[in-house]
């Protein structure tokens, strides 16, 4: 399988994550040190560097990231946290924190990427806009790991499947295959 077009700047709402092989984002307590030494296609940095205008995110993560800036830091938009308790959320340059609902905060979100597409960093927040109709796409790189505990992308025990179409070459329907064989030391 090979990677699709490059990303454009077209104002889409994309959830997107880095996900283990068996469906988790971030470990249990948000941990994401089980990213070192894997790396992304030559390029897809920059890529989002240059598409992304703005960033939605949860409190949850936010407070374990301690204010790092996406993209190694490369990357200097807006970042919108939507929070229960804004009062008491670490304060930083460039992040405002929210405490509406969520179509509310991808509206405001969007309109501050001015064009570009807005990334949405949060499980929770990407299952509740996902079921609102809100998410243009979804945006997934499936890394050579499995973690088997941790923060999953998409967890709704007793909701209904969602249907997803692949985008890029062949049948938008199909089964991706994926091949991988365990690392021994």
């Amino acid at each position: 399988m090979t990677d699709f077009a490059a990303q454009t700047a077209t104002g889409k709402v994309l959830w997107h994550f880095t996900m283990s092989l068996d469906g988790f984002v971030a470990g249990p307590e948000h941990e994401m040190d089980w990213l070192a030494g894997i790396t992304a296609r030559p390029g897809l940095i920059d890529e989002y560097v240059r598409t992304t205008g703005a960033i939605l995110g949860g409190r949850d993560g936010w407070d374990v990231i301690k204010g790092a800036r996406p993209y190694g830091g490369d990357w200097d938009g807006p970042i919108f946290v939507l929070t229960h308790h804004p009062e008491d959320a670490t304060p930083a340059d460039g992040v405002t924190f929210l405490s509406c609902d969520v179509a509310e905060a991808a509206r405001i979100a969007l309109e501050a990427a001015d064009g570009k597409n807005l990334e949405v960093f949060s499980p929770t927040i990407g299952r509740q806009l996902l079921e609102l109709g809100l998410i243009d796409e979804i945006d997934l790189h499936i890394a050579p790991v499995l973690l088997g505990a941790g923060k999953r992308l998409y967890d709704n025990p007793g909701g209904p499947a969602i249907r997803l179409e692949r985008i890029g070459d062949g049948e938008p329907r199909a089964v991706v295959n994926v091949r991988y064989r365990p690392i021994t030391d």
